[in-house]
């Protein structure tokens, strides 16, 4: 006799089928590594900022440990094993889902307005250098600027840019944080290499795929998941296969991947240091709503205006946000600048996220230059000190 589906979560429930489906609940699958991460996530978010490492290594790292910096490029980059695009920002992507991006290559396509100009003539001599010399950076092409302005793109930039997007050209991997640029008919496996999926069928299996990675969500959730329109998956949620469910507090419809409840979520949690660009914390009313915790990038906002810290990364620990770091480097040392605590319990995870990351980046000591709540200063401080003796 099979057992029915819930279809109706308490709000424990729902947390702990997102912690599972995001690869923070059980234990790692090791043995498929960094590669399995980024399977099992279906995006992991790129970013500029780097304080102790980039937002794509610092996901893998939350959920594997302290698995090696050029490990985790490597798992990324070779053996035509993922590709970037634009899906919920610009993302890493395992390279079966390029067929499910045939949509959005067309809409490029079809896009009537860009904000740079493509000069005559340099889009096919791109194509015909790539051809020829095979896979370049911007600059490598023949320049990726006219002017030291972060967006005064050269027209090379521009073409080969419109040429990623068009999916003429694919970026293989990053070099000193430049894209490199190739064919996609050299870079793409044949057997993925066509368009030929409708755009109703592409956001069908994204939205399948998005529902698998968060487990559980609202319409906002999964369409945020890899930036389709509400409309779109309005579209397809009927015949996607996904489950209706309600969620106790959530005061909204909600979906789960079947999958998610056919078994309840158990297993050892992990404590770490979340990136800010994490996508279990990348959509701020998911996460306020499935954790209570509030949580905001403030890289941008102007320092006097801060309240937790330039690169604030949460912390997770017991399956729940506890605290926050702002993290910083000085030689051997990892300094937090601020430490932000919910309460005294989390006292010992934070200690303990400090210390995994700083041994992961090379770090043989930790230094707290600010805690939120200043009784708690000392505590933490003792924790960190007794670790490290």
């Amino acid at each position: 006799m099979t057992t029915p589906r819930p279809t109706h979560l308490s709000a424990d429930d729902a947390r702990r089928i997102a912690l599972r489906a995001q690869g923070f609940l059980g234990a790692p699958d090791r043995r498929a590594g960094v590669r399995g991460v980024l399977r099992h996530l279906g995006a992991v978010q790129l970013d500029t900022i780097s304080v102790l490492a980039r937002s794509h290594e610092l996901v893998p790292y939350a959920r594997l440990g302290a698995v090696g910096r050029k490990t985790v490029d490597d798992a990324y980059w070779t053996d035509t094993h993922a590709f970037e695009y634009w899906s919920h920002a610009a993302c890493i992507l395992p390279i079966e889902e390029w067929p499910h991006f045939a949509f959005r290559r067309r809409a490029y396509r079809n896009r009537p307005h860009w904000n740079h100009e493509l000069p005559d003539g340099v889009y096919d001599q791109v194509i015909k250098q790539l051809r020829a010399e095979g896979p370049l950076t911007a600059t490598e092409l023949g320049g990726a600027k006219k002017t030291s302005e972060w967006w005064d793109w050269s027209g090379t930039k521009v073409a080969v840019e419109r040429a990623l997007m068009y999916g003429e050209v694919v970026c293989v991997e990053r070099r000193g944080w430049k894209r490199v640029y190739d064919l996609a008919e050299r870079a793409i496996p044949d057997a993925l290499l066509h368009d030929e999926l409708d755009d109703t069928e592409c956001i069908r299996r994204l939205v399948r795929l998005a529902a698998r990675s968060l487990g559980v969500g609202t319409r906002a959730d999964i369409a945020d998941y890899h930036r389709l329109k509400g409309e779109q998956f309005d579209a397809v949620i009927a015949d996607s296969g996904l489950v209706p469910v309600t969620v106790e507090g959530w005061g909204k419809p909600a979906w789960a991947d079947p999958a998610a409840l056919e078994s309840a979520p158990r297993g050892r949690h992990r404590t770490t240091l979340l990136s800010p660009f994490d996508s279990l914390i990348w959509e701020r009313a998911r996460t306020e709503r499935i954790f209570g915790f509030t949580h905001r990038l403030e890289a941008y906002v102007p320092k006097p205006k801060r309240v937790y810290g330039y690169f604030a990364m949460p912390v997770l620990a017991g399956g729940r946000l506890v605290g926050r770091v702002d993290p910083a480097r000085e030689g051997r040392t990892l300094v937090a600048k601020q430490v932000s605590l919910e309460d005294a319990k989390a006292v010992p995870s934070v200690a303990q996220a400090l210390l995994e990351a700083a041994g992961w980046v090379g770090c043989t000591d930790v230094r707290v230059e600010r805690v939120d709540a200043a009784h708690l200063r000392e505590p933490l401080a003792k924790e960190l000190a007794r670790a490290l003796a």
